[in-house]
């Protein structure tokens, strides 16, 4: 871990409230929304979640799985989000929510027109917005966590 903990305390609620307190905790509610309130299918909402801790390497992020209505992806899944341009296992809507993920998080300047094109043609735009909210709070949130060396110790904060 990169950040001195002291000793006693819990490692997430130390970094993100302790340290942090008008930024931290307005922080897990923000992160903790994306789960709770998201209306994105999970095959898709997991496809681009997954692909950010690919990229990112957050190892707690790698090994959670979103539940709703007590349904989770398939184990299987995390390799077909690896291999989205080619697996047989997504419709188009899971393919496109992976291959924004990975493009919002490498490439966000080649967004191009082509792209969009057939985003809009499977996404409404409150649904772009949504996994493009989404995605930005699994892009900072678990790049902190592993940048920081929480991501072995990380435990989502209760809302």
């Amino acid at each position: 871990m990169r950040i001195d903990i002291p000793e006693g305390e819990e490692p997430i609620p130390y970094v993100w409230g302790t340290m942090v307190p008008g930024i931290g905790p307005v922080a897990a509610q923000f992160s903790m929304a994306v789960y709770d309130r998201s209306t994105l299918g999970l095959r898709e909402f997991e496809a681009a979640r997954l692909r950010i801790a690919q990229i990112n390497g957050c190892l707690f992020c790698l090994d959670w799985r979103t539940e709703r209505d007590g349904a989770k992806v398939e184990e299987s899944f995390a390799g077909a989000v690896e291999q989205w341009r080619t697996t047989d296992a997504f419709d188009e809507r899971t393919r496109l929510a992976a291959e924004y993920a990975e493009r919002y998080a490498l490439d966000h300047h080649g967004l191009d027109d082509a792209f969009w094109e057939r985003m809009t043609a499977r996404y409404s735009q409150a649904e772009i917005v949504e996994l493009s909210m989404a995605i930005g709070s699994w892009l900072a949130f678990g790049r902190l966590n592993h940048v920081l060396g929480l991501d072995a110790v990380c435990v989502l904060p209760k809302s």
